[in-house]
């Protein structure tokens, strides 16, 4: 019984995707949820499940290629039961009797045993249809060119590469000696002789972050306020209550919970940090859906943890640790990108030490952590050294006023430097 995985829905105003890259081939069996392919819109990578477990049947559509909402992308023989073990093994001895043809696994297609059979190993390098296009309009001999992609898959860029190499005159980079290539490099560059430059397509959730961040530049009155905040209480605390945390919470206390409950009692008190401009008025918003910019598996996005006054610590944590896995995971829903209020980044998890973040529209203020650094300050009228953050606040000050910004971001520095004040709420 042939099972069709078909593209699920999107999310709001999302009606197509492009298949980023099957995580199967044909023949393999899975399991019932087990992520069959990725794939990439502008607003997020997602992983679409199996919706039951048995043999890949077929892979409808290739690599690359732009698929619409319920469109089938794949088929599941259901009907296959689970290899033995040890199957594998005998399959293996006789690839070419079993395995689809390197061509026809690339456009994502299967073929019948005789047919694979028919065609040489090594006949062609494997490449996407789009490729294959290509290097016909360009007239080059595929087995002239050396792939950079997994498994010497040759990729659109590589073919751009030899082309302009064949226009400027200079040796390609043949797939027969891509050791003699690396083994000459420039005298001016440490890259291989050839790859001075590298042509890669901008995907769209790429694309997508670049087109928000320019028209956050663009449409906003975007300004930057700096401060330093002692993380000495913070980390004592931490310190004397990581492990009953954990063993009762089953998860660690984090720096980024204490920043949020700072945040929404800052915001609270700087409503306009947490308004938006629509149109010709200014949405105050009296609930606190706090996004945390956090690495996900094809790049950063910013996950929203809902109604975060609600949330103890402990709360919190678990809400972010959720989201974090499912972000690496391409699990995340465009529910779970939209709607936050405010943001707060964390740079100083990959070491940078000040920086001015961008607002993430339609919001109009980001707060931005950094690296926890030892400096000498001056306290109490001696020298000492402590554990020093610097902290910004970009904002939008087409709605919120230099007084104010300046204030939240010192109520943040009250409250994180004397943390026992965001238990007592004073």
């Amino acid at each position: 019984m042939a099972v069709d995985v078909k593209v699920p829905s999107l999310g709001e105003s999302i009606t197509e995707a492009i298949v980023l890259e099957w995580l199967v081939k044909p023949g393999d069996y899975v399991e019932a949820d087990q992520d069959l392919v990725a794939l990439e819109t502008d607003k997020v990578t997602m992983n679409v499940p199996s919706p039951s477990a048995g043999v890949v049947a077929e892979l409808v559509e290739a690599q690359g290629s732009e698929v619409a909402v319920g469109a089938i992308i794949a088929r599941i023989d259901a009907s296959a039961s689970k290899p033995a073990a040890g199957a594998g093994a005998a399959a293996a001895a006789t690839p070419a009797k079993t395995e689809a043809a390197p061509a026809e696994k690339s456009a994502g297609l299967t073929a019948p045993s005789d047919a694979a059979a028919k065609v040489p190993a090594g006949s062609e390098p494997a490449m996407m249809p789009a490729v294959r296009k290509l290097l016909a309009e360009s007239g080059l001999d595929a087995a002239a060119i050396a792939g950079s992609g997994k498994d010497g898959r040759i990729l659109k860029e590589d073919v751009l590469r030899a082309v302009a190499d064949a226009k400027s005159g200079a040796a390609p980079k043949t797939a027969a000696a891509p050791a003699a290539a690396k083994a000459a490099p420039s005298a001016r560059s440490s890259a291989p002789a050839g790859e001075r430059e590298r042509v890669v397509p901008m995907s769209r959730l790429r694309s997508r972050i670049a087109e928000n961040l320019v028209s956050a530049q663009q449409n906003a009155a975007l300004l930057t306020t700096f401060n330093e905040v002692d993380m000495t209480a913070v980390m004592a605390l931490r310190k004397r209550y990581q492990d009953g945390f954990v063993a009762k919470h089953g998860i660690k206390l984090g720096f980024t919970s204490f920043f949020a409950k700072a945040v929404v009692e800052a915001l609270e008190a700087f409503p306009a940090v947490n308004a938006e401009v629509r149109g010709d008025t200014i949405v105050y918003k009296n609930y606190y859906d706090i996004g945390v910019a956090v690495g996900g598996g094809r790049g950063l996005v910013v996950p929203v943890v809902r109604d975060a006054d609600r949330l103890g610590f402990a709360e919190f944590e678990k809400a972010l640790a959720d989201l974090a896995e499912r972000a690496r995971d391409n699990k995340l829903a465009i529910e779970d990108l939209q709607g936050g209020t405010f943001t707060i980044s964390n740079g100083g998890v990959y070491g940078s030490l000040l920086s001015t973040p961008i607002v993430n529209p339609p919001q109009s203020a980001i707060l931005g952590l950094h690296k926890i650094e030892e400096r000498p300050i001056a306290l109490n009228g001696q020298v000492v050294i402590r554990p020093m953050m610097y902290t910004a606040l970009t904002y939008d000050h087409r709605i919120i006023d230099g007084r104010e910004a300046v204030g939240f971001l010192v109520r943040i520095k009250e409250l994180v430097e004397d943390p026992e004040r965001l238990l007592l709420g004073v």
